[in-house]
C-alpha cells in the first residue's frame, strides 16, 4: 500500500518546521548565552604557567669537589648545594692575612719614626735656644773685652749650624707627616687597602661553598664533580612552586576591555576541567611579544606584513589553590578573563615583589665576619697606642 503524496509532503513539512524550530531555539539560546555571559569573557588558549626561575651561579674560581643536590629535590634557603676545592682560596687568604699584618707593623714603624723625629726636633730646638742665649751674652760681653771676637764668632757659627739642622729636621718631619698626618695606625690608607684586600680574599674563600639563595626545587642541574668553574658559570636553577602566575598572550583585538584587577578562571591541561584555578589580572606587559624577541620586527622595511599581534597579560594565581593542586611552569592552560568591571586604569599594575624569592640574605653576614676578622688581625699586630698624628711637635 503506497502513501499518498500529500501525506508525504505534510509529514516532510512537519519535520522541516520541527528542525527550524530546533534551530531557532538553539540560536536564540546561544544568543542569550552569549549576550548574558560569553561577551563578558575573553578566552585564550595561548596561555601558560610561569614563575620565577632562580639561577644559581658560581661566584668564585675552583674545581667542584662535591655536589649535594639533584634535580627535583627540594632545598631550603641557605642549604649547601656545591662545594669547591678550597686549597687555593685558603692559600690566598693566608697570604693576604700576612700582608695585612705586615702593613700594620710597617705603618706602626712610620708612626714611631714620626715620634722620633718629633723628639729630635724638640732636642735640637732646646740646643738652639741655649746657643742663642750664649750668643746674646757673648755679644754683650765682647765690647768690654771679657771675651774674644773668636769666641763670639764660634758661638755664632754653632748657632747657624744648629739652625740648619733645625730646618733639616723640620723638613724630615714634614715628610713623615705627609705619610701619616691626619690619620691613625688603624685607619691609615695603606692599612685600609690591605684590609680590603684581605676581605676580598675572605669572600673568595667563603664563596667556595655555594648555598641556595631561596627555597625551592632544583632543576637544570649542570654542575658535575671535577668541573672547573668561573664566576658567572650557571650551575643549576631553583624553582619556587608556591608562587606562580599565568602569562596569557591575548590578541590585540581582544585587549580593549582587559584591565588589571579583573577576575580570571584557569584550567590547566595537566588536570583538565576537573580543577579550576581562580586568578586576578595583575597587569599588561608594555609591549607585544614580538618587540621583545631576539630579532624584533622592522616595520620600515618593504616586506612588512600586517598581522594581529599578541600582548602578554600577567594573571596572578591563588597560593592556596597552587599548594592544593601543584602545577609547574610551562604547563598549558585555558584562560578566561571576566572583563565586565574593573576600577583600575589600563596602565595600572597590581604585581608586587612580596614573596620570598625576591630577596635573599645568605650573604648578609659575610662582610661583617670578614671585617671583624680583619680588625682582629690589625689589633694583634698593633703594638703601640692608636693615636692620631698631631699637626706639629711641641
Amino acid at each position: 500500500m503506497t502513501t499518498h503524496p500529500k501525506i508525504i509532503r505534510a509529514r516532510r513539512n512537519r519535520y522541516l518546521v520541527l528542525v527550524m524550530l530546533v534551530l531557532i531555539v538553539g540560536t536564540l539560546a546561544y544568543a542569550g548565552y552569549w549576550w548574558h555571559y560569553c561577551r563578558f569573557w575573553v578566552v585564550s588558549h595561548n596561555a601558560f604557567v610561569t614563575g620565577n626561575l632562580i639561577p644559581v651561579e658560581a661566584d668564585a674560581t675552583g674545581i667542584v669537589t662535591q655536589v649535594l643536590v639533584e634535580e627535583s629535590q627540594y632545598v631550603n634557603k641557605g642549604d649547601l648545594l656545591v662545594r669547591l676545592d678550597e686549597h687555593r682560596a685558603q692559600t690566598a687568604l693566608g697570604q693576604s692575612r700576612g700582608e695585612l699584618g705586615q702593613v700594620v707593623r710597617e705603618i706602626g714603624a712610620v708612626f714611631s719614626t714620626h715620634q722620633q723625629m718629633c723628639q729630635k726636633l724638640i732636642a735640637r730646638s732646646a740646643r738652639l735656644a741655649r746657643v742663642r742665649h750664649d750668643v746674646i751674652r757673648l755679644r754683650q760681653a765682647a765690647p768690654n773685652g771679657s771675651v774674644s771676637d773668636q769666641v763670639v764668632q764660634n758661638a755664632e757659627d754653632q748657632m747657624m749650624a744648629l739652625e740648619a739642622e733645625m730646618r733639616e729636621a723640620e723638613a724630615e718631619l714634614k715628610s713623615i707627616e705627609a705619610k701619616v698626618g691626619g690619620t691613625s695606625r688603624t685607619l691609615h690608607p695603606d692599612v685600609e687597602a690591605a684590609k680590603y684586600k684581605f676581605i676580598a680574599a675572605y669572600l673568595e674563600y667563603s664563596r667556595q661553598q655555594i648555598h641556595a639563595p631561596v627555597s625551592g626545587y632544583v632543576s637544570m642541574r649542570k654542575v658535575q664533580v671535577g668541573n672547573r668553574i668561573q664566576p658567572g658559570d650557571p650551575l643549576m636553577t631553583i624553582v619556587p612552586l608556591e608562587h606562580l602566575w599565568v602569562e596569557a598572550n591575548l590578541r590585540e583585538t581582544e585587549m580593549v576591555r582587559v584591565r588589571p584587577g579583573q577576575p580570571a578562571e584557569i584550567t590547566v591541561d595537566l588536570y583538565g576541567e576537573s580543577h579550576l584555578y581562580h586568578g586576578t589580572v595583575e597587569g599588561l606587559v608594555p609591549g607585544t611579544g614580538s618587540v621583545f624577541a631576539l630579532l624584533p620586527p622592522d616595520n620600515a622595511a618593504g616586506n612588512f606584513i600586517h598581522i594581529v599581534e599578541r600582548v602578554p597579560v600577567r594573571i596572578a594565581l591563588q597560593k592556596e589553590e597552587i599548594l592544593k593542586n601543584p602545577i609547574r611552569p610551562g604547563l598549558s592552560t585555558l584562560t578566561s578573563i571576566d572583563v565586565r568591571e574593573s576600577e583600575q586604569p589600563l596602565g595600572a599594575s597590581l604585581a608586587a615583589v612580596s614573596s620570598q624569592e625576591y630577596e635573599t640574605d645568605i650573604f648578609i653576614d659575610e662582610l661583617a665576619d670578614a671585617e671583624a676578622t680583619a680588625q682582629k688581625i690589625i689589633m694583634d699586630n698593633l703594638i703601640q697606642k692608636n693615636a692620631p698624628v698631631e699637626s706639629n711637635c711641641k
